[in-house]
């Protein structure tokens, strides 16, 4: 009995020290992107007040806004579901992590991206009620570093499927 117990904790420490490996990759990456998303979200609320741009004209630069809404201003002033559903998304992602292929790299990266972008809009829900934008460009809504990742992540993941479902037809 002594040696059957040995052997199946060794085998859930090896198994919880592969997921580990598995998903240190994805970790680190949202971890960044997090650090990133709050060190500039920091320095544009400490130099800029509401509405200021900078340069005040052209099609890119900075220009300090809030949204208590989601993705293009939907659902304002629902803080509690849109934490929710993030909170939600990340377990979703956390979870996922248990299935994902072993050589993935491109896949992980991507959902790396969405899990910072989503916990770096989240602490700002959570911490101010609302998420800080400062990136405009031309004819798009004003946005954040969260976001970017969050849309770089799903697109990288959107790839990833495509290919491997491609690859599976054939």
């Amino acid at each position: 009995m002594k040696r059957w117990l040995q052997q199946v904790t060794a085998a859930r420490s090896e198994a919880f020290r592969r997921g580990l490996t598995r998903g240190l990759p994805l970790f680190l990456i949202a971890l960044s992107v997090v650090g990133v998303d709050q060190l500039s979200k920091y320095l544009i609320r400490a130099n800029m007040e509401i509405g200021q741009s900078i340069p005040r004209e052209g099609p890119v630069g900075l220009h300090y806004t809030t949204n208590t809404g989601g993705a293009f201003g939907l659902f304002a002033n629902q803080a509690f579901l849109l934490s929710m559903a993030a909170v939600i998304g990340i377990a979703v992602l956390v979870l996922y992590l248990r299935y994902l292929p072993p050589r993935s790299t491109l896949l992980k990266v991507g959902l790396g991206l969405d899990l910072g972008g989503a916990i770096g809009n989240l602490i700002d829900r959570l911490r101010l009620g609302e998420v800080t934008d400062f990136i405009n460009i031309g004819a798009w809504p004003v946005f954040n570093l969260a976001d970017s990742a969050i849309v770089v992540g799903t697109f990288l993941i959107v790839f990833c499927l495509l290919l491997t479902a491609r690859r599976r037809a054939r």
